[in-house]
């Protein structure tokens, strides 16, 4: 049997300590035995980082996480040499130095290009090492935003497109494949029917669609939306638009529209700063109709982590609220989410400023949002949109923005926005403390040494505000997030993993934490195999047939992402851009909605809401441990025959 030996480098009181992990090895503090051996936690109260103050960042030298802690508890160094070097997590960085991609996904990038068969694993120590070929020299930061630590492979450098002969690549973008992070011969060409030719049969009652996944039986994709569906004529003859996101393949986007909109202006909204931002700016110099919009950031750590598209078309406006990076990963065979708005049509001319606002105040909210960027490029299409008609929106918006908030701001964004709306636009239901609260999301932040520090605190409340009940319920709370075995099985296999960044470093911090843990299991949608991207949080009743409310949105479980409460409760402090929609039941004239158990294909007249996985949740056995991206998985090979193996 192959001993698995693995280094981790700790620092403790600012030396750097060489531990060893192993199947046989037991250390002191609290452990944890799992697929990767045993591991250890500290016993240190080790909560959230001290935030900087707004506008300050960190130094670009390597400092330890661990330093201001003491060694009690923490592994002790065991001087035997190791086979195999786990991908120890980089300190902190500030965002500016981050190059444009994630460490994470630079794993599954080398994974995806040069994969470790399962029969050669015993080799692993050669190849765990292995110099990445495009020497993109992507790095990592130990922020509890979920996508700082991903963010390393969106615009990266990819594997040269000469021929293997060496000729030179081909002068016009158009004529290859467009870049990826898996490598260029990694995706599989969607057949000529999987994209719509004719306006597709969707389930407008909610207006929240999937997106389609490459792989799956074509019943599972009916009704479901691909990027170039959004982009198609279908939906309205197109003149200008914004992308929000936080990863952009720019020549990669520019193909998704088309040909006849593919010179239509195009707004990029992005966070990049320094090296980043100038690799993106590079991306989008072959196309001059391609500008940019940098969001400030000016608290330490954050990120532009919104996703949303601003659609002006001859016909009218549109928005789409999503999950998807604008990268072809992200299209291709993860599960995803989006909101699309009606069609919203053009204010006659002389309209009071009011007009066109609906129900859920969303033209105002979305005003708001967007005023909070203080971008001159968006002041046009702020304009735009107080001359068109939104009134038939039926969805809140729920939006983040980085600030520290005192007063009556503190409600305006974050989690504190999510409790106010539910406090004022749901109703309390009689046995409330039986209706579980769901998250699911595809990353995860440092919650603190115990649930009360923000999970069971502050978050908790806000989830389970239901109306104006003065009871304070304690439900229980299931949250989806996939297991090993869900990755390695997944359409993708193991490189699927990285796009689910939770480290080694963060985990070993909360064991705590993974007894809220669930499997993803998605057969009621075909997509068990396709790993969430997706971010959603939802009430449901004890037979799980019912919904209090849902949100999809961008935020993953992250203090960053939701905000947290400072001094004594008295601020909050938000540090990235995040944005979802809420639906409520009162905004569709009904007390709860009923769940759709079998969304696909797609119909019209259905009054289910299509949750996306299965219900109910099935919660982690005693095998199951969560997908941690730093470790190797070379015990069993995932569904492409390969191992894992952290670069």
């Amino acid at each position: 049997m192959l001993l698995l030996v693995v280094y981790l480098r700790v620092f403790v009181n600012n030396n750097l300590k060489i531990c060893v992990y192993s199947p046989h090895c037991i250390s002191s503090g609290m452990s944890q035995t799992s697929l990767h051996g045993k591991w250890t936690v500290s016993s240190s109260d080790e909560d959230d980082e001290v935030l900087p103050p707004s506008g300050t960042t960190a130094s670009k030298s390597h400092r330890p996480v661990d330093s201001n802690h003491s060694s009690g508890g923490s592994l002790s160094p065991v001087p035997v040499p190791a086979s195999l070097e786990v991908k120890a997590e980089p300190a902190r960085t500030p965002v500016s130095s981050l190059s444009s991609g994630s460490e994470a996904r630079q794993s599954a990038a080398m994974n995806q290009i040069n994969p470790v068969k399962f029969e050669t694993s015993p080799s692993l120590a050669g190849k765990g090492k292995k110099e990445a070929t495009d020497g993109s020299g992507w790095a990592l930061s130990d922020s509890d935003e979920d996508d700082v630590e991903v963010k390393r492979n969106c615009q990266s450098k990819l594997p040269k497109r000469g021929g293997p002969n060496g000729e030179a690549k081909k002068p016009k973008v158009e004529s290859e494949r467009p870049p990826s992070p898996h490598g260029r011969l990694y995706y599989i060409d969607e057949p000529d029917d999987f994209f719509e030719s004719s306006l597709p049969c969707l389930n407008d009652s909610y207006r929240f669609y999937l997106n389609k996944v490459t792989g799956l039986d074509r019943k599972y994709n009916s009704g479901a939306l691909h990027i170039r569906d959004i982009l198609s004529p279908l939906f309205g003859t197109l003149k200008e638009s914004v992308q929000f996101n936080y990863c952009f393949d720019v020549p990669w986007m520019v193909k998704q529209f088309p040909s006849q909109f593919r010179h239509c202006p195009v707004l990029i909204v992005h966070g990049d700063k320094r090296e980043a931002k100038a690799r993106l700016l590079q991306q989008g110099q072959p196309f001059p109709h391609v500008r940019f919009c940098q969001a400030k950031l000016d608290i330490a750590f954050g990120t532009h982590h919104t996703k949303m598209m601003l659609l002006w078309y001859e016909e009218g406006f549109r928005v789409i609220i999503l999950t998807s990076n604008l990268i072809r990963a992200d299209w291709y065979q993860k599960t995803q989410g989006m909101w699309m708005s009606p069609l919203f049509p053009r204010l006659p001319e002389g309209s009071s400023a009011s007009s066109g606002e609906s129900p859920t105040f969303f033209k105002r909210d979305l005003l708001e949002y967007l005023a909070s960027y203080r971008a001159p490029e968006l002041e046009e299409w702020i304009q735009r949109i107080k001359e068109h008609d939104l009134s038939e929106t039926r969805v809140y918006l729920v939006a983040s923005t980085p600030g520290r908030y005192v007063g009556a701001d503190m409600e305006r964004w974050g989690h504190l926005r999510l409790r106010k709306l539910l406090y004022e636009h749901t109703n309390p239901i009689p046995g409330e403390e039986r209706w579980p609260v769901i998250g699911q999301f595809s990353s995860i932040g440092s919650m603190g040494m115990d649930k009360t520090k923000w999970l069971a605190g502050e978050f908790q409340r806000t989830l389970t505000t239901l109306g104006k009940s003065s009871l304070r319920s304690d439900p229980l709370i299931h949250l989806l997030y996939p297991s090993v075995e869900d990755v390695r099985m997944s359409l993708e296999g193991y490189p699927a993993g990285g796009s689910l960044p939770y480290s080694i470093q963060t985990a070993q911090k909360q064991i705590w934490l993974h007894s809220y843990f669930h499997r993803w299991k998605a057969s009621r949608t075909g997509r068990s195999h396709a790993m969430p991207h997706i971010k959603t949080y939802m009430r449901v009743s004890p037979d799980f047939t019912q919904l209090a409310w849902f949100l999809v949105t961008s935020a993953n479980l992250s203090k960053a992402a939701w905000g947290a409460l400072e001094k004594n409760n008295t601020q909050m402090m938000v540090r990235s851009y995040e944005l979802g929609v809420l639906y409520v039941p009162s905004a569709f004239n009904m007390k709860t909605f009923p769940i759709d158990t079998n969304p696909f294909p797609a119909s019209s007249s259905t009054s289910g809401f299509p949750v996306p996985f299965d219900l109910p949740p099935t919660s982690y056995s005693p095998k199951d441990q969560p997908w941690i991206w730093n470790i190797p998985y070379s015990q069993e090979p995932d569904t492409h025959g390969n191992v894992w193996v952290p670069s």
